[in-house]
């Protein structure tokens, strides 16, 4: 058994044992709520930069399958459990989830006291850390101190595609959509090509002037992680579209929807991670149990000269504006989280673009919100 410490930038201290790749690792800490998922959760690259704690008591329990990889590698820095499965029990395992963290080179620790880290988490805010097997606790602390934030990190340059590619429909086509891959998640595609769009996944940085080029008839804004301040090439792009084509935009993509319509963005203190999150669709009295996965949030009352109102209780409606006025026209708030009353989603009044900030394609989580995605299908259809 080899043991395994992790060490928060504010000096705090968690022992364990390693069950992946030797070596350490640092990054930005969140845990994450879904009781199951954890393969998806690794491999999703929305992840990247960041240290994952899983709150589930126990993982690994059913095993790994390449079908649920999310995208080609693991995009976690480390991974940490309270317990983690010796045995691997299920008819479509391929092998255990140790196993597979090794093999990927990915940090994972359990046997650590994860309730205790998680309120941690939760008390003081997301953090760089540092965790490994190689190094001595005032070694990992030092490494903590000197990991950089989240805050101003293009991560999204580092997750996505290098070159064009295009997935064909499943079935009959009925549009074409340009993907911009974020840090897209292979569920996500799935869910445009079962529903019949042809899809074009172009890099971060792609020109409006070579989406339009490709004659779309919808663009797709992905999923995918760190701050979309820095990423100003996209925002323009976005920018670029509105109102020449429908626009849908989920997580990361939500967020640069929301800067190309002249709104700031704002770091949350520990994000939203996990499969069972809700959010109010806002005019329509109805609840969405989400899946979700950033740390930043779009800030809509930054589009107004009001300030917005204290928070009390149980989050309300009037905790976001209802209709602001942009360049682009009117713009409403859709979609509100009921655990913290930020921003869920928004609709553009006189373009054909809209965003939420959840993941619909759930992988893992419920599907609450799959119909997203026939609605963007009805605006590509429509044009």
């Amino acid at each position: 058994m080899t043991e395994g410490v992790l060490v928060t930038a504010d000096g705090d201290v968690y022992r364990g044992r390693s069950v992946g790749a030797r070596g350490v690792a640092t990054g930005e800490i969140v845990f994450n709520t879904t009781m199951t998922g954890y393969q998806e959760v690794v491999t999703d690259p929305s992840y990247a930069g960041q240290v994952v704690v899983m709150t589930a008591s126990h993982i690994g329990n059913y095993g790994v399958n390449a079908a649920d990889d999310q995208s080609g590698l693991p995009h976690i820095r480390a991974l940490v459990t309270r317990a983690m499965s010796r045995l691997d029990s299920s008819w479509r395992s391929q092998g255990g989830f140790p196993d597979y963290l090794g093999r990927h080179g990915v940090v994972a620790l359990t046997d650590v006291d994860t309730r205790r880290l998680t309120r941690h988490v939760r008390d003081r805010g997301a953090m760089p850390v540092a965790v490994g097997t190689e190094a001595d606790v005032d070694e990992l602390r030092e490494m903590a101190a000197a990991a950089p934030s989240m805050v101003g990190q293009n991560l999204a340059s580092t997750v996505t595609t290098t070159e064009p590619y295009t997935i064909g429909s499943k079935g009959d086509r009925r549009g074409t959509v340009v993907a911009y891959d974020l840090g897209i998640k292979r569920d996500i595609l799935d869910a445009m090509t079962s529903r019949g769009l042809a899809v074009h996944v172009v890099p971060a940085d792609a020109p409006s002037g070579q989406v339009l080029e490709r004659e779309p008839d919808g663009v797709f804004l992905s999923n995918g992680p760190g701050d979309p301040e820095p990423l100003v090439d996209t925002a323009t792009a976005v920018r670029n579209l509105l109102g020449r084509v429908p626009i849908f935009g989920i997580c990361l993509g939500h967020q640069v929807l929301g800067r190309a319509l002249g709104a700031a963005t704002f770091k949350l203190p520990f994000g939203h991670h996990g499969g069972n999150h809700p959010v109010r669709r806002l005019g329509q009295d109805t609840v969405e149990i989400t899946a979700q996965n950033h740390g930043f949030a779009v800030d809509l009352w930054s589009l107004t000269d009001r300030q917005p109102p204290e928070r009390r209780g149980v989050p309300q409606p009037d905790l976001l504006p209802d209709r602001v006025e942009t360049e682009f026209g009117a713009v409403v708030a859709t979609h509100q989280n009921l655990n913290d009353g930020t921003l869920e989603g928004l609709a553009c009044r006189d373009v054909v673009a809209s965003s939420v900030q959840y993941h619909p394609e759930a992988a893992p989580g419920p599907n609450d919100a799959s119909v997203l995605f026939d609605e963007f299908l009805d605006a590509v259809v429509r044009g």
